[in-house]
């Protein structure tokens, strides 16, 4: 089993800036693909970055440019660098790990979630 507990979330203003943690425990597979996703009232959950054992990352377009994604194999941890923060990226944001080595974009894919931390950008 394993677990993901994401920190971090808060309230910030329009231009601002937050940083994200998932910290990884228990069986955590050897090769795996870390993700950011994220669900606004209403919306459903969408894909923002992911990162891939090697360190290859992926981002959805609005986060192009203003989100960063990295990860540290030794501590288990992912981390979203979030930078010029706009009131649409409000939403809770989810960790998610998937138990294979490539990156998918789709939540069916990923088998493991943290509870979710709420983002909120005021304008």
């Amino acid at each position: 089993q394993v677990q993901l507990v994401e920190s971090g979330g808060g309230l910030v203003q329009a231009g601002g800036s937050l940083r994200l943690s998932c910290a990884a425990s228990g069986r955590t597979p050897s090769t795996n693909v870390m993700a950011w996703f994220r669900q606004a009232p209403g919306k459903e959950r969408e894909f923002v970055a992911a990162v891939r054992w090697s360190g290859t990352t992926q981002y959805t377009d609005s986060a192009k440019g203003r989100f960063t994604i990295s990860r540290d194999n030794a501590k288990n941890t992912a981390y979203l660098e979030m930078n010029s923060l706009k009131p649409e990226d409000t939403a809770v944001y989810y960790c998610a790990l998937r138990a294979a080595p490539l990156v998918s974009l789709s939540a069916a894919a990923y088998g493991y979630w943290g509870q979710g931390t709420q983002v909120t950008v005021s304008s």
